[in-house]
């Protein structure tokens, strides 16, 4: 029997709840779950997991397992890297999720480089604007835009940027270019449903909120990108989301003389489990290269 990788199948069993989400992440059949399982309770003489009416739970002694199997793997992890050098490559299998529009314009572009580095990884990058579930879908990090709602995450903020009006030269010279928030009841508006159609403006001491009415509302922001590159309106959005627009000029950002909250992006790892070795590299470079 290999302990080790005993050990992660039956934390993955916990971390997902069954046989099967553990099958799943670990790409298996669901009866090689089983009987690793089942072999690592012989082995130890104990039973780790009970059956209830809401799926598979550990027992008291999978509890007292569960936290040792989790800090030994971590170490195992540590111990292969060291001893393939510092120099040498991370192998294996690392999942990122990461937000479409941001992933499509700043991660995805600098993932040749980091695979380069790394021969011997593999990495799967899962695409959502949700925020899922980290355990359940077996991902080693994600990278989240806006406010740690969740103080239960383990999180790392890596930098956070500006948030602007922004349109079309096209649809400013056909409509006008606002010069205060409260002509903005004058145009139309693209609101992007997950961060609502309030709007929060600040200048020195004034505070203002607007409750936009809109005829258009998108889901994603890619939805939302494509409308106000059609010249539907303006929208808020941070400078991430239109970096490529704002440099050469397609799209402009008005209203600049009044502040917006700033939006912050951050490295999230699962709950209850250590971070990876794979993914603190991941983050590191990342957050090297964001930053240049």
């Amino acid at each position: 029997m290999d302990r080790l990788a005993s050990m992660e199948t039956f934390v993955r069993v916990v971390e997902t709840g069954s046989f099967s989400g553990a099958a799943r992440q670990l790409r298996v059949g669901q009866p090689a779950v089983s009987k690793s399982v089942a072999q690592l309770e012989e082995y130890l003489g104990v039973k780790l997991l009970t059956r209830s009416t809401r799926g598979l739970a550990p027992t008291e002694a999978g509890l007292g397992y569960l936290e040792r199997a989790r800090r030994a793997l971590e170490e195992a992890a540590e111990a292969e890297l060291a001893a393939r050098g510092a120099g040498a490559g991370l192998k294996g299998r690392l999942r990122v999720c990461a937000a479409v529009t941001f992933a499509r314009i700043h991660l995805i572009p600098i993932l040749p480089k980091f695979l380069a580095q790394h021969p011997e990884l593999e990495l799967e990058v899962v695409l959502d604007d949700r925020q899922i579930d980290l355990v359940q879908e077996g991902i080693d990090v994600a990278l989240r835009m806006g406010r740690m709602m969740d103080s239960a995450l383990t999180a790392r903020r890596i930098a956070k940027c500006k948030r602007f009006v922004l349109g079309t030269p096209a649809y400013f010279d056909r409509a006008g270019t606002p010069s205060t928030p409260s002509e903005l009841s004058k145009h139309q508006a693209i609101v992007y449903l997950r961060e609502g159609s309030v709007w929060s403006f600040q200048r020195e001491s004034t505070e203002l909120a607007l409750t936009i009415q809109s005829r258009l509302r998108v889901t994603a922001a890619e939805g939302m990108r494509a409308a106000v590159l059609a010249n539907a309106g303006i929208a808020i959005a941070s400078e991430w989301m239109f970096s490529p627009e704002l440099r050469s000029g397609a799209v402009r950002a008005v209203l600049k003389e009044w502040s917006l909250p700033a939006l912050e992006l951050w490295a999230v790892f699962p709950t209850g489990r250590a971070a990876t070795t794979k993914a603190r590299a991941f983050v590191d470079f990342f957050e090297r290269t964001f930053d240049a």
